[in-house]
């Protein structure tokens, strides 16, 4: 089995002891219903173990919840899908860090994206990815490259779905300045951006350089939220080498704040594509 996010973990755990509460059942009492050790719903309450989606679909029958929305988000969180995903079968060049992000950002009903140094993966056309994969890993081979340009492309199909993805994105001016796999590479990724501000489902602007130094300049974070549970927001924050997962409530709402500010010092939707715009006319 693969490993399911700690993050999802705990927070499954926490919306199904919210439920096991409104039932009025203790947990002793939810684990004879199940036909279990009161020591299994305490494991999987308190995101200490990996719990499977068939395991959490008998809590929620012993709690009486028949909504199916919210039985597929919950055994979503649980992993269901995640071995099955098209993922999978790029499971040999995808670190379980990526593959967890994956899952998140699938499950997800919207993400608020700060970039300071690259174009959103969400939004990247296959020769920006193709060259900041080389650029970044070099020492990938060939097929490898391949491979993860092909994930990043697959990974759109979020914006697209019947229930698309609301991406909220901020990009400092530099990731449009930066000349990732040269001018032309860097001009067909500007018309990109230019039509993904048109679908409805996407939200974009541009952080100039004018704003001065703010909190986005040490670390591009995103955050995840989901549908149905408000409290189950996610934060992932980019690293050099990994990516650290916050899920602590006082911690996303600080991300939070930090997006919004950001977000009140970033450029209207028309100002961005303005800049946008000129940007790429100097590439021309």
């Amino acid at each position: 089995m693969e490993r399911v996010p700690a993050v999802r973990r705990r927070r499954l755990g926490e919306e199904l002891r919210r439920l096991r509460d409104l039932t009025g059942l203790t947990s002793e009492e939810a684990a004879r219903l199940a036909g279990w050790h009161q020591s299994k719903v305490s494991r999987i309450e308190t995101g200490r173990s990996s719990v499977r989606p068939e395991d959490v679909q008998v809590l929620l029958d012993v709690y009486a919840v028949h909504d199916r929305d919210l039985r597929d988000l919950l055994a979503t969180l649980a992993g269901r899908g995640y071995q099955r995903g098209w993922w999978h079968d790029f499971r040999d060049v995808l670190p379980t860090e990526y593959r967890d992000f994956i899952t998140l950002e699938t499950g997800a009903c919207r993400a608020r994206s700060m970039e300071n140094s690259v174009v959103p993966g969400l939004l990247q056309t296959p020769a920006y990815a193709r060259a900041l994969t080389r650029d970044v890993m070099p020492h990938l081979s060939a097929r490898e490259v391949d491979a993860l340009v092909d994930v990043r492309i697959a990974r759109q199909a979020v914006l697209r779905q019947d229930r698309p993805l609301e991406l909220w994105a901020v990009l400092d001016e530099s990731v449009l300045r930066r000349w990732v796999g040269g001018p032309e590479v860097m001009a067909e990724q500007l018309l990109r951006l230019r039509e993904a501000m048109e679908l409805p489902q996407v939200r974009l602007q541009v952080l100039p350089f004018t704003a001065g130094g703010h909190q986005g300049v040490t670390n591009s974070f995103v955050i995840f939220s989901f549908p149905r549970i408000a409290d189950l927001d996610v934060v992932v924050v980019d690293h050099l080498t990994s990516s650290l997962y916050v899920d602590r409530k006082e911690d996303i709402a600080a991300y939070g704040a930090a997006f919004a500010r950001l977000s009140g010092r970033a450029l209207h939707r028309e100002d961005s594509a303005e800049m946008i715009n000129r940007i790429h006319k100097e590439l021309s």
